[in-house]
C-alpha cells in the first residue's frame, strides 16, 4: 500500500534530507516549510502520517498536531525536537502525538517509527471498519418488517437495548429470535465488548455446565487443562442462551445465582468468579406451562424475564412477506451471481398463501432454492421446492382465525392485485368495487 507521509520543517535540509530518506523507503513524501503550509496540506486529505518539527515560525508544531488530531484521531503524528525542547515534546505525546524523535535524527529509527506508525494506524482503520460492519449489520432496518407487530417490537428493542435488564425473547422455531439478540447488543454500551451465543439445546447437561462456567483440571473425564466458561469470556459483554428452556435444574440453579450475585465457580474448582454480564435468553417453549409441570424454575423465569419480546410467527405478519422476499431474492441473486429481477405473480401467490410452519427461516431458505434452480432472469412456480409448489395446485387465500374484517379484506385486495399482475382496474372488476373504492382502500391499508 503507497502511504502519503507529511514532513514538516522549517529548515530546508532537513525537511528534503527526511524526504529523501523516506522516498527510499517507498513512501510518497509531501513537504511543507511551516506550520501554515502544513495546515493547508492537511486541509487537501490523503495524508496518513505526519511527521513535524516542534518549534517552528507561523504555527508551531503544537498546532499542527492539533490540526492533524482534531481531522483524524487516528493520523498519526511524529514530533521531532532538540534536546532542549524534550518535556514539550512529552507533553504533544499526552495530546496525542505518536511518538518523538531528537535531532540530528537517526535515520534507521525514523524508518522503524514511521513502520509501526502506519502499522498501528492500519489496524486501528480496519478494526473501525469492522466494528462499523457489525453496527450496519445489526441496525434495526436489516430486520426486516412493515406489520405493526414488527414496528412494535423495533420500538422495544430500542427503548431496551441501552439498559442492563435480562431480555427473554419468545416465539416459534425460524422467527429471527437471534436477529433481536443482535441487535439488543450492538445497540447497546457493550457493542465493543464480546456477544457469546451458546445453543443450550445442543449440548447435554455436564457440556453444557461445562461450556457456560468453565472447568478445572481433573474435574472429569477428559477434563485436562483449566478452561474458562463463556460468562468469564463474556466479562463487560453479552451472553445469549438460545433455548433457555431446555436447561436441566441444576444448570438453573447455578444461572440463578449468576444473575442474582454475578458469581460462579467452575465445575470441579472452588475459586468464586466474578462477572459483569447482561443475559438475553430466547426459547419456543411456554415456559409457564413448563413451571408448571417442574420443569422450569419460576424464580429463574422472572430473572430472564424482566423484559419479554414476543416474535409472532410469519403466517400472522404475512405482510412482512413481500419485503422478506425481495430481501432474500438479492442476497442470493448476488451470492449465486444471477441476475434474478423478479418473481412471477404465480409463484409470488403460492409464496404467499403457504403457512411457513419453519417461519423466515424456511421462506429464507426456499427463496435461496429458487434464485439457484431458476433457468431466468424470473423466479417461476415451478423453481420452487416441491413441497411448496404442491401445497398450492390453485389459487387460494388463507385467512388466520382470529383474523378482523379489515385484516381479511387487506388481504384479499392485496391476493387480487398480485393475482391480476398489478393492474387495478381487472383487480377492482374482480373485487366488484370501483378503481376509486380500490384506490382509496390502498391508501387506507398502506398497500
Amino acid at each position: 500500500m503507497n502511504y502519503n507521509i507529511l514532513v514538516v520543517d522549517d529548515e530546508k535540509n532537513i525537511r528534503e534530507g527526511l524526504g529523501k530518506v523516506l522516498e527510499m523507503d517507498g513512501y510518497k513524501v509531501l513537504l511543507a516549510c511551516d506550520g501554515k503550509e502544513a495546515v493547508q496540506k492537511l486541509d487537501g486529505g490523503g495524508i496518513d502520517l505526519v511527521i513535524t518539527d516542534l518549534k517552528m515560525p507561523n504555527l508551531s508544531g503544537e498546532e499542527v498536531l492539533q490540526k492533524a488530531t482534531g481531522m483524524s484521531p487516528n493520523l498519526p503524528v511524529i514530533i521531532l525536537t532538540g534536546h532542549g525542547t524534550i518535556e514539550n515534546a512529552v507533553q504533544a505525546m499526552k495530546n496525542g502525538a505518536y511518538d518523538y524523535l531528537t535531532k540530528p535524527v537517526n535515520m534507521d529509527r525514523l524508518s522503524l517509527l514511521v513502520q509501526r506508525a502506519l502499522s498501528a494506524r492500519e489496524l486501528m482503520l480496519q478494526h473501525r471498519a469492522l466494528q462499523e460492519e457489525l453496527q450496519k449489520r445489526h441496525q434495526f432496518s436489516n430486520i426486516i418488517g412493515k406489520s405493526e407487530s414488527m414496528k412494535k417490537i423495533f420500538e422495544v428493542v430500542q427503548q431496551v437495548a441501552p439498559s442492563r435488564a435480562s431480555v427473554l425473547i419468545t416465539g416459534e422455531s425460524g422467527v429471527g429470535k437471534e436477529m433481536i439478540a443482535d441487535a439488543l447488543h450492538y445497540n447497546s454500551a457493550r457493542r465493543e465488548k464480546p456477544l457469546i451465543k451458546v445453543h443450550c439445546a445442543a449440548l447435554t447437561e455436564t457440556l453444557l455446565e461445562s461450556e457456560l462456567f468453565g472447568h478445572e483440571r481433573g474435574s472429569f473425564t477428559g477434563a485436562v487443562a483449566r478452561k474458562r466458561g463463556r460468562f468469564e469470556l463474556a466479562h463487560l459483554g453479552t451472553v445469549f442462551l438460545d433455548e433457555i428452556g431446555e436447561i436441566s435444574q441444576n444448570v438453573q440453579i447455578k444461572l440463578l445465582r449468576v444473575l442474582e450475585d454475578k458469581t460462579f465457580e467452575r465445575v470441579g474448582g472452588e475459586e468464586t468468579i466474578e462477572v459483569d454480564v447482561r443475559i438475553i435468553a430466547a426459547t419456543n417453549r411456554e415456559l409457564k406451562s413448563a413451571i408448571e409441570q417442574g420443569e422450569f424454575r419460576e424464580d429463574l423465569y422472572y430473572r430472564l424475564n424482566v423484559v419479554n419480546i414476543h416474535i409472532p410467527p410469519l403466517r400472522e405478519r404475512k405482510e412482512d412477506i413481500p419485503l422478506l422476499m425481495a430481501a432474500f431474492v438479492k442476497e442470493f441473486s448476488e451470492e449465486n451471481r444471477k441476475g434474478i429481477e423478479a418473481i412471477e405473480p404465480k409463484a409470488r401467490m403460492i409464496l404467499y398463501n403457504y403457512p411457513w410452519p419453519g417461519n423466515v427461516r424456511e421462506l429464507r431458505n426456499c427463496i435461496e432454492s429458487a434464485v439457484v434452480m431458476s433457468k431466468s432472469n424470473i423466479i417461476t412456480a415451478e423453481d420452487l421446492p416441491p413441497h411448496i409448489h404442491d401445497e398450492s395446485d390453485q389459487e387460494y387465500l388463507r385467512i388466520s382465525t382470529g383474523s378482523s374484517l379489515a385484516d381479511i379484506e387487506r388481504e384479499a385486495i392485496r391476493a387480487t392485485l398480485i393475482q391480476q399482475n398489478g393492474n387495478k382496474s381487472k383487480a377492482a372488476e374482480v373485487l366488484g368495487i370501483g378503481r376509486k373504492t380500490l384506490h382509496r382502500k390502498l391508501q387506507e391499508y398502506g398497500l
